[in-house]
């Protein structure tokens, strides 16, 4: 089994499905053949290794015996990740407030260690100022109760920690100019939030590209998305998407290649981050 640097629960999941699935291929077992050797079902096996769910350590080490890894330090390997697989993340504290399909992306969040993104709406989620966060809750969620949107409020904030803590990933992001200019809770709201776009983008571990009105038609006006990098090859790049009520995400190289190219044709077409700097302060002045 490969070394890999620790990683959230999400990741370590994705990761030892992934090693699971080399195994049973390895072994010239079918879905069904390695459920019956654990006297389970073919779902269980295709759960695992989809990182769906738990890894039970037992269920682990049977799925290895069938599969003809004997050694014991390899064993003992899987197991510990599996345990540290199996652990909540931080943010199930919100379960109450935080949709099943979005835990994913959080735990993508954790452990990636780029993360690039276009967003053709609104601030991004983890440069988002708390008023931005209200008013976009608000909008959002206009039946919550006081109590809901504040858990809300904590949980985006809580997100962006990330940017800032020891290792944090890159964080480079690809926004429509309309989202500078979309009066999101109002004046003052929309001028402390650019001021805040301006102190992220001088941060060595940020960059933030705009791209203008003037720039006409790009790959992706369809919808926001995001690639998820993470360090070595254990774990291929992942593309995330939402919607109002659902989320999609895409592991295939083939797929998550498309996204990058066309992420890599909008950086060209957007103005610089420095550039995007001086865009954040006129924009500002006009305010």
């Amino acid at each position: 089994m490969t070394e890999t640097r620790a990683g959230g629960p999400t990741v370590l999941r994705m990761i030892l499905g992934r090693q699971l699935q080399a195994l049973r291929e390895k072994a010239g077992m079918t879905y069904e053949q390695a459920a019956e050797a654990i006297y389970s079902s073919q779902w269980t096996i295709r759960r695992m290794e989809r990182a769906e769910g738990g890894l039970k350590p037992l269920t682990v080490k049977s799925l290895l015996m069938a599969y003809g890894v004997t050694d014991v330090r390899e064993i003992d390997t899987f197991l510990s990740l599996s345990r540290e697989a199996s652990k909540p993340g931080w943010w199930h504290s919100y379960d109450d407030v935080l949709p099943s399909w979005f835990r994913v992306a959080i735990g993508l969040e954790e452990s990636a260690s780029l993360i690039r993104g276009y967003q053709p709406q609104v601030v991004p989620g983890l440069l988002q100022t708390k008023n931005y966060i209200q008013a976009i809750t608000a909008a959002s969620f206009p039946a919550a109760t006081v109590e809901e949107t504040q858990r809300r409020v904590e949980l985006r904030l809580a997100r962006q920690e990330l940017l800032t803590r020891p290792g944090a990933p890159e964080y480079w992001v690809v926004l429509e100019e309309t989202v500078l200019r979309r009066p999101i809770g109002g004046q003052q709201v929309m001028r402390a939030q650019l001021a805040h776009l301006t102190e992220a983008a001088a941060r060595p571990n940020v960059a933030i590209q705009v791209i203008p009105l003037a720039a006409g038609w790009h790959p992706a006006l369809y919808g926001m998305f995001t690639i998820f990098r993470f360090v070595g090859q254990q774990l291929p790049d992942v593309v995330y998407s939402e919607g109002l009520t659902s989320a999609y995400y895409l592991g295939k190289p083939e797929e998550t290649a498309r996204y990058t190219e066309a992420l890599d044709r909008m950086c060209a077409q957007a103005v610089s981050p420095e550039h995007t700097i001086t865009i954040l302060r006129d924009i500002m002045k006009e305010t």
